[in-house]
C-alpha cells in the first residue's frame, strides 16, 4: 500500500467516543484524512447501544456515587458532583453547536427532557439526603433542585414509587426537572453519517489485531476482515482506541510504557424492561437510589424513563452479572488475555481487597427473576411480573490501576491513557463514559494534538463557549449556558 493511501488518524472503534474525537478533528482540522475500523457489522452496538446502557445524561443531578456522604455527619464535599456536571456541560454545548450547524437532526431524535429524581428509604438515608440537597441547592448548575420528605409531594414527582406504599417508613426525594434521557446510539449514528459525508472511511466487519510503533514513530495497524479472514494494513500517525473494554489489549499491543500495569474488572448487566404505556404514563424521570453493600458503583438500581426511536419504555436495574468477557460481544478469554507481570499485582490486590464486591457478585448471579423483581417492589410496590422482561445490558470494564500502599484499586470513571509523544491514545473505564465524551476528547486532543492546540482555541471557544471557564463558578454564565443549551437541544 502506498504512502498516498495512509490515513492521517486512526479510530479504532465505532462507538461514541471515536464519533465525539472524529467530530471534532474534522471541524478543527477539515484536511486530516481519518479511518475507522469497527470489529462489529455496524456502529454504536456495544456501550454507546441505546439498550446497553441507561442513557442517563450523568450530569450528577440524582447519582448518590458521585458524592459519597461525610463520615461526621456535616455536609458532604459537593467537588466531584459539580465537576461531572460541570463536564455534562461541555457535551450539551457541544451537541446544540451541532443541532445549529445541521450535524445532529432534531435533538428529540437523540436527548429528551427527563426529570432526574434520587428516592431514599430509612431515617439514615433520609438524613444524607437532606445535607446532600444543603449542599447542593446553591450550586448554579444544580439551580431548581427540590428536596421532599412527603408521600404526597414524591407522588406528584413520580406516582409509581408511591402508590401501594405503607406510611411507616421514612423516604425523602430530590426532584430537578433539567434531567435528561439520551439516546447514545442515535448521537453515534449521526455523527459517523456526518464524518462519512466528509470524506471519512467507516468500515465495519474490521476488526483491529494489532498495533506496532514503527521507526518513524508512525503505527502500523493490522486489520482482519471479520467476514473473510483477510488481513490488510493501515500506517497513520496518531491512532485513538476508543474500543471498550478492548482498549486495554489494544493498547498492552501497542508496547507504550504508560499501558503498563493497568487492568480491567468486568461486570455485565442485565434491566428489567416494559412498554406497557399505561405504566410509562405514570413515570416521567429517572429515580437513582443508594447501591446495595459492596456493589459497585455502576451498579446503583435506578427506575428509567428512556426514548428509544421515538418510542418510551421504562427500565429498572442494573442486576450485576459476571463473566470475563471486556465487551457484550467479547471472548471468555478476554481477562486471562491482559494478564502481564506488571499488573499482576494490581489485579490480585483488587480481588483480596474487594470481598464484598466479590460477595455481591456472587449473591447477583444467584438470583432468579422472581428474586431480581423483588428489587424493583423496593422502588415500585403495585409492578406486576407480566408488565417486565429481562433483558442482558452492556458490558462494562472497570478499570484497575496500580497503588503504591493497596498494590491496585478499582477505579470508578474513566482514564485516558497516552504515549508520552501523544501519537496513541486510548480511553479505559465505564460511567460516566458517554455523558462526558466531549471532556474527555478534549484531553486526548491537548494530549495528542499539543502543537496544533493551542492554535484551536478560538474554533473550540466557538464551538463551546464555556471552553476553558468553570461555569460553576460564574451563576450568571451557569444560566444563560443553561437556556441556550436548553433552547437548542429543546429540553427543560
Amino acid at each position: 500500500m502506498s504512502k498516498s493511501e495512509n490515513p492521517d488518524v486512526i479510530l479504532i472503534g465505532a462507538g461514541v467516543m471515536s464519533a465525539t474525537l472524529g467530530t471534532f478533528l474534522k471541524l478543527l482540522a477539515p484536511n486530516l484524512k481519518i479511518e475507522v475500523f469497527e470489529r462489529l457489522d455496524q456502529v454504536a452496538l456495544e456501550s454507546s447501544n441505546p439498550w446497553n446502557n441507561a442513557g442517563t445524561g450523568h450530569a450528577a443531578l440524582c447519582e448518590l456515587n458521585y458524592m459519597p456522604d461525610s463520615k461526621d455527619g456535616s455536609l458532604p464535599d459537593a467537588t466531584k458532583a459539580v465537576a461531572i456536571n460541570e463536564q455534562f456541560q461541555l457535551s450539551r454545548q457541544f451537541w446544540s453547536y451541532l443541532v445549529e450547524k445541521k450535524i445532529l437532526g432534531n435533538p428529540s431524535t437523540f436527548i429528551n427532557s427527563t426529570p432526574h429524581m434520587t428516592f431514599v428509604r430509612g431515617a439514615k438515608d433520609v438524613d444524607y439526603l437532606s445535607r446532600r440537597f444543603e449542599a447542593l441547592k446553591s450550586q448554579p448548575l444544580f439551580a431548581g433542585m427540590q428536596f421532599s420528605t412527603d408521600p404526597k409531594q414524591i407522588a406528584k414527582w413520580a406516582p409509581l414509587l408511591i402508590a401501594g406504599r405503607s406510611g411507616s417508613e421514612p423516604i425523602a426525594a430530590t426532584y430537578i426537572e433539567s434531567g435528561t434521557d439520551v439516546d447514545f446510539g442515535s448521537v453515534t449514528r449521526q455523527l459517523f453519517a456526518y464524518l462519512q459525508s466528509q470524506g471519512v472511511s467507516v468500515a465495519t466487519g474490521s476488526e483491529v489485531q494489532g498495533v506496532q510503533r514503527l521507526k518513524d514513530k508512525s503505527w502500523h495497524v493490522t486489520i482482519r476482515d471479520t467476514k473473510t479472514g483477510q488481513r490488510s494494513y493501515r500506517k497513520a500517525k496518531f491512532v485513538f482506541v476508543g474500543a471498550g473494554g478492548w482498549a486495554l489489549k489494544l493498547l498492552q499491543k501497542s508496547g507504550i510504557g504508560e499501558a503498563k500495569g493497568y487492568g480491567t474488572f468486568p461486570v455485565g448487566g442485565q434491566w428489567l424492561r416494559t412498554d406497557n404505556q399505561a405504566l410509562v404514563a405514570k413515570h416521567q424521570a429517572k429515580v437513582y437510589s443508594q447501591a446495595s453493600v459492596g456493589a459497585p458503583p455502576m451498579s446503583v438500581p435506578h427506575l428509567d424513563t428512556r426514548v428509544v426511536d421515538g418510542q418510551t419504555s421504562l427500565l429498572f436495574g442494573p442486576y450485576a452479572t459476571a463473566n470475563p468477557k471486556f465487551l457484550k460481544n467479547g471472548s471468555i478469554f478476554d481477562l486471562p488475555a491482559t494478564l502481564r507481570p506488571a499488573n499482576l499485582i494490581p489485579y490480585l490486590a483488587v480481588g483480596l481487597g474487594n470481598f464484598p464486591l466479590i460477595k455481591y457478585l456472587v449473591g447477583e448471579l444467584a438470583k432468579s427473576k422472581d428474586k431480581k423483581f423483588e428489587s424493583l417492589l423496593e422502588f415500585m410496590p403495585e409492578a406486576k411480573p407480566e408488565d417486565w422482561r429481562l433483558l442482558d445490558a452492556g458490558q462494562r470494564a472497570q478499570v484497575i490501576k496500580k497503588d503504591r500502599k493497596k498494590g491496585g484499586v478499582l477505579q470508578f470513571g474513566t482514564e485516558v491513557v497516552t504515549s508520552a509523544d501523544g501519537s496513541i491514545s486510548g480511553l479505559l473505564g465505564a460511567s460516566p463514559g458517554a455523558s462526558t465524551a466531549v471532556f474527555v476528547m478534549l484531553q486526548v486532543l491537548e494530549r495528542s494534538f499539543s502543537r496544533e492546540f493551542d492554535g484551536w482555541h478560538t474554533k473550540l471557544k466557538e464551538i463551546i463557549p464555556s471552553f476553558g471557564t468553570k461555569l460553576s463558578a460564574d451563576p450568571a454564565k451557569a444560566t444563560a449556558s443553561l437556556a441556550a443549551t436548553a433552547k437548542t437541544l429543546k429540553i427543560k
